[in-house]
């Protein structure tokens, strides 16, 4: 009897250094991949904003159909499934006879527990998962989860020295996918799935900032980045506004899983031991474990990513203002700093990581906000959105999550003229402000305000 396996495409969407998929292909005489989205992250959430907006779906859409073409050329194919996970899994199990299910672990609360219940309800069916999004395995981490280090620098300096694992082969074979003759349900299956894509055809502007999704376009960039000086600089210009080649602009390519945080190792190593070594090249190292540190913190707190008094149980001092809110995700707000980085993201899908900072600052701290809407806000737009990465900052921000100072509130004038002492960021991205606008155009008793 052939043994059927299930590969559950995530946040890998790759075939280099993907250490589920090579286990898979070694494993299993049938094999059926998938991509599985969830309607709820094309649905409006419970901060009244969809999941994932256009510039997201347009770079995932990118992504998927690159990896469809990497398994075609492997006599393959991508199937993507607008379902909910458990129900997804479930229909194809019963139709397909499945024995094995593969994937990489997530370090989302909800994923992992869908794989966990999963896990409990079909205990004759083996399940498999790998490590592939983050640089080490729990079992090379000098701590025990759910115990992960307070704080970022507690956590550097436990796993900076240890040797970091090299990349597993490029996988170039797949098991065959089911024919009428190997499964008798294929008919059932091939009902189970829309259109492939369909759901992300939104008509999306296709010049984002120079990102394009995709394991070959992922792999390209690093190459190229890693060709000439610019790692050898980039703590000189890693604070800058704007510029594509003013940070190493890997992140929406490791956020998808279309490219390895080994593989970007790998050639950083190389770049080190040929081009130069310096503080730039150890900052580039640096940030990647701040990447790095972020999953692990959201694999041990869990739904506490999420809670409101984040992982402090300590409330912070805002709420609520629908009028404030909107004007901040358009960029109208009293700040032109922070309008310019607004529309900044809302055109492109990125925003630079010192951007990212200050719009938060004022999220927070000047406008008084919920930053729960903020990370939602972010969540849709950005490219490079991350569960962990994403939410995890959002609360070091809000002064509820790993910063032990308690939290970071930056003086935006003083970050404007430091970063855009001409004001040329601004300019572009028209965030200058006509006069002082009023964040609220009613006051508490709802009387107009003049």
């Amino acid at each position: 009897m052939k043994k059927v396996g299930l590969y559950c495409f995530g946040n890998d969407l790759r075939v280099h250094d993907n250490p589920a998929l090579l286990h898979a292909s070694h494993s299993v005489d049938i094999l059926i991949c998938v991509a599985i989205i969830d309607p709820k992250h094309i649905s409006p959430n419970r901060y009244g904003l969809e999941g994932i907006g256009l510039h997201r779906k347009r770079f995932l859409k990118q992504s998927l159909v690159a990896l469809n073409n990497q398994l075609l050329s492997m006599q393959q194919q991508l199937h993507v499934i607008i379902d909910h996970p458990m129900d997804a899994i479930a229909k194809l199990i019963t139709l397909c006879d499945i024995n094995v299910i593969y994937s990489t672990q997530h370090a989302g609360f909800y994923e992992k527990t869908y794989w966990q219940l999963l896990q409990k309800r079909y205990k004759s069916i083996h399940f498999r998962q790998y490590h592939g999004h983050t640089i080490f395995s729990p079992s090379q981490l000098p701590f025990d989860l759910p115990n992960v280090p307070a704080s970022f620098s507690a956590f550097r300096k436990n796993i900076e020295k240890l040797k970091i694992p090299s990349p597993v082969q490029r996988v170039s074979y797949l098991p065959m996918q089911p024919t009428a003759h190997t499964s008798p349900a294929l008919e059932g299956l091939t009902h189970l799935y829309r259109e492939p894509f369909s759901v992300l055809n939104d008509q999306c502007n296709e010049g984002d900032g120079g990102f394009e999704g995709g394991e070959e376009r992922a792999l390209s960039h690093v190459q190229q980045y890693f060709s000439g000086q610019l790692p050898a600089g980039y703590k000189q210009v890693r604070n800058a506004l704007d510029g594509w080649n003013n940070s190493t602009k890997l992140s929406a390519w490791l956020a998808n899983g279309c490219l390895s945080p080994r593989t970007v190792i790998d050639k950083l190593k190389h770049y080190e031991a040929t081009v130069d070594k310096n503080d730039s090249t150890y900052w580039i190292f640096f940030e990647l474990l701040w990447r790095e540190y972020f999953q692990w913190y959201s694999h041990s707190y869990g739904a506490k990513l999420f809670c409101f008094s984040g992982i402090k149980n300590q409330k912070p001092l805002t709420s609520f203002y629908a009028e404030r809110f909107k004007k901040w995700c358009l960029g109208q707000t009293p700040y032109p700093i922070v309008n310019a980085c607004m529309k900044q993201l809302n055109a492109t899908g990125y925003m630079s990581n010192r951007g990212r900072q200050l719009v938060a600052s004022c999220f927070v701290h000047e406008l008084g906000l919920d930053w729960r809407y903020g990370a939602a806000y972010f969540e849709r737009q950005l490219i490079d959105y991350d569960v962990a990465a994403n939410w995890g900052n959002w609360q070091y921000l809000a002064g509820v999550g790993a910063d032990p100072r308690g939290s970071r509130k930056f003086n935006l004038a003083k970050q404007a003229h430091m970063y855009d002492p001409e004001g040329v960021f601004i300019h572009k991205w028209h965030g200058e402000t006509l006069g002082q606008p009023n964040l609220d155009s009613v006051d508490a008793a709802d009387w107009p305000i003049q």
